[in-house]
């Protein structure tokens, strides 16, 4: 809760029951736990990418048999435009099926919170991230910027209005995001939802109204918000709790 002391090295917890001995393991045995907690995520990467690259090996399985008796050159050329068509089919199924999968998982919706690295209520801000990230370090880049790279970020739940341009995939905590409309958020701009301080996490939402630019490899925290017309210039770093006022148009001018 906001205004209560946290203790990052206490070993018990506020929770009851079974959820509460389960959290105090965790702060007891943190390596251990931390490892185990986050081991599903391997299951989870195999089967989105699994699934993803399913349509790929099909493709590639075809041309295959279609090019087994052709000239070396002429079959070298078809598997390798398979495979690259492969790569592409993969990227394309993944950014709908991580979606799928994040929506899916038998866990709260991340909301704003405030508490230790080691507790129960972090771990759905893990799972939200990691599946987030497998998009954005083996295929994001390709389609940025694009409807598609918004179309992803919409359904991992990032509210973005009409109009608005995302020329970057820095880009975590997805649905702590709210970007309103005919915003300009800059090449290799950074936008988190999250920040930590003397070992405790702290996840808000990061709010940028309509018409606001975000400059080239500006950086954005959560617990930030800029207003209506709001300009960030590049490289510039907006540390949580920045409010950035409307910008007020003169009519005269």
């Amino acid at each position: 809760m906001k205004g209560q002391q946290l203790d990052i090295h206490s070993t018990k917890s506020n929770r009851g029951g079974v959820m509460g001995l389960i959290e105090m393991m965790m702060r007891r045995f943190r390596t251990l736990s931390f490892m185990l907690m986050l081991s599903p995520l391997a299951l989870l990467y195999i089967f989105c990418m699994g699934v993803s690259f399913s349509p790929g090996i099909m493709l590639y399985q075809s041309i295959s048999e279609l090019t087994s008796h052709s000239h070396i050159l002429i079959k070298s050329l078809s598997l390798g435009c398979s495979i690259a068509a492969g790569f592409f089919c993969y990227g394309l199924t993944l950014i709908f099926i991580v979606p799928l999968v994040n929506k899916l998982l038998p866990m709260k919706r991340v909301s704003s919170l405030r508490a230790t690295w080691f507790s129960l209520s972090v771990i759905p801000w893990y799972y939200h991230n990691a599946l987030t990230y497998l998009v954005r370090y083996t295929f994001l880049d390709f389609i940025t910027p694009t409807p598609l790279n918004k179309l992803f970020y919409q359904m991992m739940g990032m509210k973005i209005g009409k109009g608005s341009i995302i020329n970057t995939s820095n880009i975590s905590d997805p649905c702590l995001i709210e970007i309103g409309e005919y915003v300009t958020i800059g090449g290799s701009a950074t936008l988190v939802g999250h920040y930590g301080m003397k070992g405790i996490l702290v996840i808000e939402k990061l709010i940028i109204k309509d018409h606001a630019t975000i400059g080239l490899k500006a950086s954005l925290f959560g617990d930030v918000v800029v207003g209506v017309g709001g300009m960030v210039k590049p490289n510039e770093v907006l540390l949580p709790k920045t409010r950035i006022p409307d910008v007020i148009k003169d009519e005269a001018a």
